[in-house]
């Protein structure tokens, strides 16, 4: 007969935390969100510290490059999805690691002939409002100048001139050689009243861009998420079916951790893909999932993963568990696999960081999470509310609402990750709707981070290892959880003083 797991699935809904003393040193500004991305010896840092302990899900709804590039400015982790070819995920890839570095490599190039309506097009779809003007329009060709957004205006001047006749010369413009530092080039752009520095080599070929605002996003983001080469650090989801040709092309664009996105990764085919990749490309943290209990973590530990996703059929557009009986309460989960992950550290010791995926409906379920043993959390409905993530905003009677879809939709088309057997998905484990819109990322999880903070302080911590090791919680019953609301009448529009 089938094996009962005596232990009652729960989930984040049926626990609260118990305040801790707080002492004098704990304040919501000394609490420290450091955390653990990738496996370390005990005592030692990790190889990649999140500075804040917020990943995006592997999802085409959610992690784009531009959502990537707001997360990591605020330390946190995105994972391209995988489910589009493999050229296209690189070039992702590429332009999150090209958006900001100090010295940029840039992705804005025209020659002196192209016409000023193929500029505003390749501004309009980089972002960008500055094109470097290269004799053959690449990113390393010779530089013959620079124009701007400020050099044109597609009414006023004819989109058919050539981009020659607006552009500001090389020689008049301030230049840097090859071996000048970034702390020398951000003194040139204040001391000489620059917006950009263009860097050459001795043939006069362009190197990098040196931007006044990359200075100023410094000061704004003093938490971002850096490799050694001051670039954004972005992550790429892989599955088991094309890890051959993916890996090496996302290492190409400069990856720098994968993740194994499967619905269940407890079998043998993650396990083999694992160590493939392990063993042909050691030196890229790549993670594994998803799990939710302590010997599938074990299983993909001992096969090399370098972080463990938990979480099967909790999230918000997941039907998984309606569909095929299969998954557990997101708090169970979390509490069994942090148990084995403490105990594989204690055998072998080595730590092996976990992740919470899914089942994350409130803030403060992410302290919740946390406290229970992850080491990050990851999340989709929370990120697709955003400007920054795929999903279309559009207009309700109610108020804006964004697109939001499965994996495991008809409409992700993601038939790989869940191995129902054929070419297409034979059942659907996700659904297409729609969250409400959030606005800007920056703002919406400064809001989430400000709780945890507060919330870490109420519980005596300043440090998520500290709050993993002496949080307390309580089981909830229903009664209780309905007093844990506001119960009054609520006014429909705010006092104002007088």
């Amino acid at each position: 007969m089938a094996q009962i797991i005596a232990e009652v699935s729960r989930t984040f809904n049926e626990f609260l935390l118990l305040p801790n003393r707080t002492r004098t040193d704990c304040s919501a500004s000394t609490v420290d969100l450091r955390t653990s991305l990738v496996r370390h010896p005990v005592g030692e840092e990790s190889a990649i510290e999140l500075r804040s302990p917020f990943t995006s899900a592997i999802m085409q709804a959610v992690s784009t490059p531009d959502l990537a590039i707001a997360l990591a400015r605020n330390g946190g982790l995105s994972f391209l999805h995988h489910n589009q070819p493999v050229e296209e995920q690189a070039a992702a890839v590429r332009r999150v690691k090209n958006f900001k570095a100090g010295f940029v490599t840039s992705d804005t190039n025209v020659r002196p002939d192209d016409g000023l309506g193929l500029l505003a097009e390749v501004m309009r779809r980089t972002g960008h409002s500055t094109a470097a003007v290269t004799d053959d329009g690449t990113a390393n060709g010779r530089l013959l100048g620079l124009v701007t957004s400020r050099d044109f205006h597609p009414q006023r001047h004819g989109l058919d001139g050539p981009v020659s006749g607006r552009m500001t010369a090389v020689a008049d413009l301030a230049l840097a050689g090859p071996d000048i530092t970034l702390s020398d080039a951000n003194a040139r752009l204040w001391d000489e009243r620059l917006d950009c520095l263009p860097v050459l080599d001795a043939e006069g070929r362009l190197q990098h861009l040196v931007f006044r605002s990359d200075y100023a996003d410094n000061k704004r983001f003093p938490n971002q998420l850096v490799d050694a080469a001051k670039r954004l650090r972005v992550g790429a989801g892989i599955n088991t079916h094309d890890y051959r040709e993916r890996v090496p092309a996302l290492l190409e664009a400069g990856a720098d951790a994968l993740c194994f996105d499967s619905s269940d990764g407890y079998s043998d085919w993650q396990a083999q893909a694992l160590t493939w990749v392990k063993k042909h490309y050691p030196e890229i943290p790549t993670g594994g999932g998803n799990v939710v209990d302590g010997e599938a973590f074990t299983f993909l530990a001992e096969a090399g993963a370098d972080f463990v996703k938990v979480g099967v059929g909790g999230g918000s557009i997941c039907i998984t568990r309606d569909q095929k009986g299969i998954g557990r309460g997101q708090a169970s989960a979390v509490l069994d696999v942090a148990a084995a992950r403490d105990a594989f550290c204690e055998r072998t010791g080595e730590y092996v960081p976990i992740c919470s995926d899914g089942g994350l409906v409130h803030d403060y379920h992410v302290a919740l999470a946390l406290a229970m043993g992850a080491d990050f959390v990851m999340m989709g409905r929370y990120f697709a509310r955003f400007d920054q993530a795929a999903g279309a905003k559009l207009p309700t009677r109610d108020g804006f609402v964004k697109e939001y879809w499965g994996e495991g939709s008809n409409r992700a088309r993601n038939w790989q990750r869940y191995g129902q057997g054929g070419q297409g998905l034979v059942f659907e484990e996700g659904v297409d709707g729609y969250v409400p819109y959030a606005g800007d990322l920056d703002e919406g999880l400064a809001l989430t981070t400000a709780k945890l903070r507060t919330t870490m302080v109420s519980c005596g911590s300043t440090t998520l290892p500290e709050f993993r090791s002496t949080a307390r919680m309580t089981l909830v019953s229903d009664q209780s959880f309905q007093e844990s609301h506001a119960n009054v009448t609520l006014r429909e529009a705010p006092t104002t003083a007088s």
